[in-house]
């Protein structure tokens, strides 16, 4: 996207709020859910990813993000014993989205692979009260005229209009709600990862398409506002810098610029740590920088884990 989280902003009709919910932040500052216990096993994790887990000097990047990753959720599995409601949830890879929906006069879809979902029995509740809701009818959209909103996307002909919440929700499947999107930077070298920015519109993206299908799947086609909105999380990383998001759909009406918007929440450009030292700096035969991991930040595992437990704590 051209304006990144702006232009898909004016495409989902929907207000940014920086930060967390509150219902997520209360989640990180509360001591009850003992993320100091953790804190040891999650240096580990990013040992184990950035530094062993490798016969390598150092891993790549399309190797060390994904360790990573599978090191995290495991973490947070380990929940489940003091949360048993947390077993409740199922992983998903290269599950399919379509979502279709007509702004002003321009019928838009976005449709692909979503990334990595994780699914619950269970829907999150909505983040947003209906005061908050009902207050975003002030909000006026940002325009980039003389620029048109849907530059950049990519026009194609659509012979079907597809909402589709793929295989990942068939018929019977226990475990049918969107819970969170992981989108996993991977690639080495740097010009093929998407920017921060460019993330962040992929993750919003998404996940209003995987709202937006999940809704028209309960509630039919026809453009209202929700009276039980639909929350998606997404979380996106490169393996050392995360990008949180919560997305709550209030409207599958999307035509007009007028009334209710839709919200996200977005913590943006977190690092879980500063730098991993594969192998020590030496200097006139003295060790300047030993190898090992430098600059941890337990606050951004505490998001990680705060979005994880969202709906069941």
């Amino acid at each position: 996207l051209f304006a990144g989280v702006r232009q898909a902003q004016w495409l989902t009709k929907t207000k940014l709020v920086e930060g967390l919910p509150p219902a997520v932040q209360g989640i990180v500052d509360n001591p009850a859910h003992g993320f100091q216990e953790l804190e040891e096993r999650v240096k580990h994790a990013v040992s184990h990813a950035r530094l062993w887990d490798t016969t390598e000097v150092a891993p790549r990047r399309e190797q060390f993000c994904p360790v990573l990753f599978e090191n995290l959720m495991h973490i947070c599995r380990l929940m489940a014993g003091k949360y048993p409601s947390l077993s409740k949830r199922m992983l998903a890879r290269n599950c399919r989205i379509a979502a279709t929906w007509e702004r002003e006069s321009i019928l838009l879809q976005v449709r692909g692979l979503s990334g990595i979902l994780m699914n619950s029995m269970t829907q999150i509740p909505p983040v947003a009260s209906k005061e908050e809701i009902l207050a975003t009818k002030e909000h006026v959209l940002e325009t980039f005229y003389p620029i048109a909103p849907t530059i950049d996307l990519q026009e194609v002909n659509v012979y079907k209009e597809l909402n589709d919440t793929g295989q990942c929700f068939a018929d019977g499947y226990p475990y049918s709600h969107p819970h969170t999107l992981f989108f996993l930077e991977s690639a080495n070298v740097r010009t093929d990862r998407f920017r921060p920015e460019q993330l962040r519109a992929k993750m919003l993206m998404f996940a209003f398409g995987n709202a937006l299908a999940k809704a028209k799947a309960l509630h039919g086609n026809d453009p209202k506002v929700l009276e039980q909105p639909v929350v998606v999380q997404s979380i996106g990383t490169d393996g050392q810098l995360f990008q949180f998001m919560v997305f709550q759909l209030n409207t599958t009406d999307l035509v007009s610029n007028d009334g209710v918007k839709n919200l996200v929440w977005i913590d943006a450009d977190q690092n879980l740590y500063e730098k991993a030292q594969c192998v020590p700096e030496i200097k006139k035969r003295v060790v300047t920088k030993p190898a090992g991991i430098s600059g941890f930040q337990p606050d951004t595992f505490k998001k990680f884990l705060a979005l994880y437990l969202h709906g069941t704590v």
